[in-house]
Order: C-alpha cells, then structure tokens, then sequence
C-alpha cells in the first residue's frame, strides 16, 4: 500500500526505542490516544523514558501503562487529572514532573515542530513556573521565556491517513496529535483507517505526510469515557 504503511504496533515502533529516550504521546484526557502503539513501548521494556504528554492517561489506560512498570523517569504535563499512580509516584519522588500551563505546553511542542527554540509568554509570571526562567519587560508587561519541546519520537493517533501518511483528526483528538507530529525526529501515526493517496481531501488534511514516517492501522479502538454524566430519566 505505501512505504510508510507498517504491518502492525510492533513493526511501525522496531529499531526507534532505546532507553534514556524522549517521546511525545498524543491525546487529551482519553481521547486521540495512541493505544495501539503505547502496549508495545511497554512490552519492548525500554527504561528511563522522559515522556511529554497533556496527562498520564487514567487508571489502567494509555500512559498509566508504563507508570505502573516503573518506564517512565520524567514527565512533562500539565495534567495530572484522575491518574492517582501517577500523583503516587509524584508525591514519593519516584516520578520527575515538569508541570505546564496547558498552552504552554502547546505552543512550546508547536515551537519544537516549527523550529523557534524560545518565546514569551505571560502566563505563569510570579508564580512556580516561572522559576528559573528569564523574565523580560514588552509594552509594560512582564513575560515569561519558555522553550520548545522536541522528541525522539512522536506517537500520534489519527482518524484517517492515506499511504502519504497525510492524517486527518477528529474533533478532541486534534488537541494534542497535530503539533507532536511535526516535533519528533520520527513520527509513527496508528490511525482508524488507510485510505489510498489523493482520496482525502487536501482542505481537510490536519498532518502533511511529511511529517509522518510510518503509519499503522490501529489495533485497539476503545473510545473510552473517563467520567460518565446521565441525566436522570423524567417520569411520567
């Protein structure tokens, strides 16, 4: 079907990890997760991973994995959210955390993607997260410098891609997955469906193929809910 297209999880991620390794996993809460691809990091046994992430993923799904085998050395989030291993490990200084502003987060993993090694922002000036960074003075206000954030490899999850390895998203999926693709030296996408080059719509492309290097059709497709909400049925 295309040279970048893998047979599977294990095929697309063979010859990438190593240990020390950086990697930028996408999703947002348990949406876009790429959870084909993140058993088969654990199962490969690679160590003191240093994985940048908006969270963690919930009590036995997507990140969570390679926090519960001791994996991961350093995360960089802003989200530690209902993942209570990953508070646990935190709170015993068994976990390194670097913990962001949520668009911190994003614009430093866009910045890393579009090659500008700082910028200013004012959000987190005077509190923690501005400890130890440069702070400067524009139109009177005080700013932040911050700096990208670049990966080894970036696992993404898609909706569509084509053989190209152009990818289109869905809805909350598109948070995270976009900006990671263009900021890792290689980029493996697990995506919902292949589909032949030129079939998608180039209006509708969030990821050029260029930044793809391989892509497989995803294994797992559990759409989990992290907290659901009823309405109470109104009687009659």
């Amino acid at each position: 079907m295309g040279e970048k297209i893998y047979d599977g999880p294990k095929a697309a991620l063979d010859g990438l990890l190593f240990d020390g390794m950086t990697i930028m996993s996408g999703g947002f809460g348990l949406s876009g997760n790429p959870e084909s691809l993140i058993p088969e990091i654990r199962d490969s046994g690679v160590k003191n991973l240093t994985v940048i992430s908006n969270n963690a993923g919930a009590d036995g799904f997507g990140l969570w994995m390679l926090l519960q085998t001791r994996q991961i050395r350093k995360m960089i989030a802003s989200y530690v959210g209902e993942n209570k291993l990953f508070e646990q490990q935190y709170l015993a200084g068994e976990l390194e955390l670097e913990l962001n502003p949520q668009g911190t987060l994003a614009e430093r993993i866009r910045a890393g993607g579009a090659g500008i090694p700082a910028f200013y922002t004012r959000t987190g000036v005077g509190t923690v997260v501005a400890e130890g960074k440069p702070v400067e003075e524009f139109e009177g206000q005080s700013y932040v410098r911050e700096t990208w954030l670049r990966a080894d490899l970036a696992v993404v999850k898609a909706w569509k891609a084509d053989t190209a390895g152009n990818l289109t998203y869905r809805k909350t999926a598109r948070n995270f997955n976009p900006n990671m693709a263009t900021a890792g030296k290689v980029t493996v996408a697990e995506v919902e469906e292949i589909v032949p080059a030129g079939t998608l719509d180039p209006e509708a492309i969030h990821t050029p193929g260029i930044y793809v290097d391989r892509v497989i059709l995803s294994t797992i497709n559990e759409k989990r809910i992290e907290k659901l909400t009823e309405r109470k049925r109104e009687t009659a």
